[in-house]
């Protein structure tokens, strides 16, 4: 890979001195734009049609059904073609899915199974993307600054949170522009990153394994298998994310029912825990990596702290600092565990393990529906203290199963 970091750069912003990851980063920015407005306007329309825990988690759940069948493929695609084509074509498909069920907004015409449908489309769009660029990051920035580029990269996920999310709620209640301008602005965001992204080099593609689709999976499977480190971080983000990641289905349900501050209350929850993130993720871009592990769980646990307090903020303000906390503490775990198994694997390997990784974020979206119900039938307030529970749980089962000796990590 060309334009590669030197391995004398340091600081903060060290992996941004690299020219071809300034337009991962400037194009990414986009990418996660169009996410998070798309994000928002499915949610609210599916509070629209639906008005129950069970519907938003519904939708979750198409998403993570799709994405667990998916996200294998997503890791071999990526070890296979290019990875600059991929996130292309992958752009494309996200661009057109909001602009779909903008057309069915403004037309009258649009109905649960639609959001559905694109629930489908779009786990499935995560599942090939988000392998590929954390891949190709790795590719171009080189091992020296593999932590500093994911970190940055995070803060762009979570700079698209602070302005998609409130943007979105406030101008779902603008009646010139309304849920349907929402969805055809994610589509002009959507198309925006992949012009964008086409100025990227095309990335290495490694020589031909001779095997088929399913064998490099299989492949993939049986090395993270003789790794027990790699074993171990996989199984503590699958207990953290299963079960304190799903909040976010539910945030209409707290702006509105809860705090009474309806979609913009719901924009705003959604921008505080982006900004708490970008500055955490900021925050931390330059830490050393012997320090990445200690932090993992210092997070981790600081995740489960701020949810359960959240959960029984008196108020809409008082929820909106915590919230903050909660996007720092969730977003910093999950930098974490992206820098610890890449730093950790081979980079024929990183594309594959890194859609294991994401398989934990698709059970998050399945884990979404029986949480709804739960919430449905006992308060969101109690679900969201027990989630902040359990995941302090997951990390006192993770700290004991930790493994005592760690494989060598490898050169990427």
């Amino acid at each position: 890979m060309r334009d590669a970091t030197p391995s004398d750069v340091s600081g903060r912003f060290a992996a941004l001195q690299n020219r071809d990851y300034r337009k991962l980063f400037v194009g990414g920015l986009f990418t996660f734009l169009t996410m998070q407005v798309a994000g928002i306007a499915r949610a609210w329309l599916a509070f629209e049609l639906t008005g129950s825990n069970t519907g938003l988690g519904g939708v979750m759940l198409a998403f993570g059904a799709c994405s667990i069948f998916a996200i294998p493929y997503g890791g071999m695609i990526s070890d296979r073609f290019s990875k600059r084509n991929v996130l292309v074509l992958a752009g494309a498909f996200q661009a057109a899915t909001p602009v779909w069920l903008g057309v069915a907004v403004a037309t009258g015409t649009a109905s649960y199974w639609m959001l559905l449908a694109a629930s489908v489309v779009q786990g499935g769009v995560i599942s090939i993307l988000a392998p590929a660029r954390l891949s190709f990051i790795s590719e171009v920035v080189g091992r020296e600054t593999i932590t500093n580029a994911i970190f940055l990269s995070m803060s762009t996920v979570q700079l698209a949170r602070v302005v998609g999310p409130a943007a979105a709620g406030v101008l779902i209640g603008v009646a010139f522009f309304g849920l349907a301008g929402v969805f055809f602005a994610a589509g002009a965001l959507g198309a925006l990153s992949v012009v964008l992204l086409i100025g990227l080099p095309a990335g290495a593609r490694p020589d031909p394994s001779g095997r088929s689709a399913l064998g490099d999976i299989v492949d993939g499977l049986r090395f993270v298998r003789s790794r027990p480190d790699l074993m171990h971080l996989l199984g503590v983000s699958y207990g953290v994310v299963l079960v304190g990641f799903p909040h976010m289905a539910f945030l209409p349900v707290v702006a509105e029912r809860v705090h009474d501050s309806g979609s913009t209350g719901f924009g705003l929850l959604n921008a505080a825990a982006a900004v708490g993130a970008v500055i955490g993720s900021l925050a931390l871009a330059d830490l050393e990596r012997r320090r990445l592990r200690p932090f993992q769980t210092r997070s981790a646990l600081a995740f489960g702290v701020s949810l359960a307090v959240f959960a029984v903020m008196p108020n809409f303000y008082a929820a909106l600092s915590v919230m903050a906390v909660v996007g720092a503490t969730s977003s910093v775990f999950q930098a974490l565990n992206n820098s610890l198994l890449l730093t950790s694997t081979p980079v024929e390997y990183h594309g594959r393990v890194q859609s294991l990784l994401m398989l934990s974020f698709s059970g998050f979206a399945i884990a979404a529906l029986p949480i709804g119900v739960i919430a449905d039938a006992v308060g969101i307030r109690a679900t969201l203290v027990g989630m902040g529970v359990l995941v302090l749980v997951v990390m006192a089962a993770a700290r004991l199963a930790e493994p005592r000796q760690p494989a060598a990590e490898t050169t990427l």
